[in-house]
């Protein structure tokens, strides 16, 4: 099972990342482009079969080690 996890900021963080990232866009020429918010995308591969521990796995690598849950949230979908 794999499961696909996003992790981005919490609305009112500071993103200097995004930001470098809106100011780079505007050199480009590109407009438009009012916000720019940077987050990880994380794909892992899991043995467990069952949804359910797979679940659990998942939640506990998020809470434990791939989130700072001060500053980000965290979603994630599981596909076969």
């Amino acid at each position: 099972m794999k499961a696909r996890i996003r992790i981005t900021l919490k609305n009112g963080v500071l993103d200097p990342q995004g930001k470098a990232i809106q100011n780079a866009l505007s050199a480009l020429g590109i407009t438009g482009v009012d916000d720019v918010r940077q987050g990880k995308y994380i794909e892992v591969q899991l043995a467990d079969t069952s949804e359910e521990r797979a679940r659990e796995t998942v939640e506990r690598m998020c809470r434990d080690l791939l989130a700072n849950s001060v500053i980000e949230n965290y979603a994630y979908e599981l596909a076969p």
